[in-house]
């Protein structure tokens, strides 16, 4: 029998994401970099151009109303990674991505809400001046978990 607390997986979303834009090219790039689900929260998906592979169709994608709602649907034994430009963040660089997670990105131009951030297991930042767009800021987060070095 397998034992799930040892298989990886992650997913990876955005709260109130702004532009529909943005989330295909975040699902496309998930796809291609081994993303086992995406989901948004409070803005729904719509299908865009820049989602040439039809992510949407090809994995699993859930949705979620509130922030609340997401948090008490995480997978059993997955770790919350927030990713904000904010002092308290550990550096993409060093940081060892958990094993079993879901990455969480902000709108693009509020970033996490308070509540996002107080309940991530893990806050993530880039070494960055200003913020980045939110479909790069997590095609370089999950380029980053594929890249060898250890988990958490």
């Amino acid at each position: 029998m397998t034992d799930n607390f040892v298989n990886e997986f992650f997913g990876i979303g955005i709260l109130n994401g702004k532009t529909p834009e943005n989330l295909g090219v975040l699902w496309r790039t998930a796809q291609n970099l081994g993303a086992s689900f995406i989901f948004t929260i409070g803005n729904r998906y719509a299908k865009q151009a820049c989602d040439t592979h039809n992510a949407v169709k090809s994995m699993p994608y859930f949705h979620y109303e509130t922030f609340e709602e997401f948090y008490n649907n995480l997978p059993k034994g997955a770790r919350l990674v927030g990713i904000e430009l904010i002092d308290q963040a550990e550096d993409l660089e060093t940081f060892h991505h958990p094993r079993r997670c879901v990455y969480l990105l902000g709108a693009e131009d509020h970033g996490l809400s308070n509540e996002a951030i107080a309940k991530s297991h893990f806050l993530v930042k880039f070494k960055s001046k200003l913020s980045l767009n939110v479909s790069v800021a997590g095609s370089i987060v999950m380029y980053d978990r594929g890249i060898d070095k250890p988990r958490s």
